[in-house]
């Protein structure tokens, strides 16, 4: 799947609104909070077992989570400190998303699994820049072979939520009950698969 690896293509339809963004007051930490809140919004309203209205405040957090690193490249604010912060927002954003979900749809263990998992996909990175030593940057970015490694991240995980949260508003396919362990499955997967590639080309000793 990896929808990361279509950013490119994506980012044909997010990056106009981005432009326009640039040339008001806003900055891009201000948008990653809009982000977030829309995120944390979105989790309140799964709790209340309104996955419509979670749907669409999932969308306009993912959508203003895309324009951050747009309008910091366009106003040439772009920071170490705004890189870690965007990271940082992305995973509270899941955690709250996820756990909202899972109390409401799934089993504490289910949503334990899926916490952890999620968040061991996203931070095998950056301890796989500290101990292998990635820090080559393209456009801002630490360029790693990671980033294509991983069939199932966050993207796909919004994604799902999204498309199970219409399922579940309209009580087929199993909702977002089994989405929600399918999520948990599809991560655990992916994150063994992240694990895996690093065991196959790292595994040996320090020189």
């Amino acid at each position: 799947m990896n929808l990361t690896s279509k950013r490119r293509s994506i980012k044909k339809v997010y990056e106009p609104v981005g432009v326009l963004l640039a040339r008001t007051p806003i900055t891009p930490n201000i948008i990653t909070i809009i982000s977030v809140i829309f995120g944390i919004t979105a989790a309140i309203f799964f709790f209340k077992e309104k996955p419509l209205i979670g749907t669409i405040l999932i969308f306009m957090s993912g959508f203003f989570d895309l324009l951050d690193g747009v309008v910091a490249r366009e106003k040439d604010r772009a920071s170490k400190f705004g890189a870690v912060f965007d990271w940082l927002a992305d995973k509270f954003v899941d955690g709250f998303l996820l756990f909202f979900i899972g109390i409401t749809y799934s089993t504490p263990y289910i949503t334990a699994i899926a916490i952890t998992a999620n968040m061991l996909h996203t931070f095998i990175k950056p301890v796989a820049y500290a101990e292998i030593g990635f820090s080559n940057r393209k456009k801002g970015k630490i360029d790693d072979p990671l980033e294509g490694v991983g069939f199932f991240g966050r993207p796909e995980t919004l994604l799902t939520i999204v498309i199970f949260s219409i399922f579940e508003y309209f009580k087929i396919f199993g909702g977002l009950e089994f989405g929600f362990i399918l999520i948990t499955a599809l991560t655990t997967l992916s994150l063994l698969q992240r694990i895996f590639y690093l065991y196959i080309k790292y595994n040996k000793d320090y020189d």
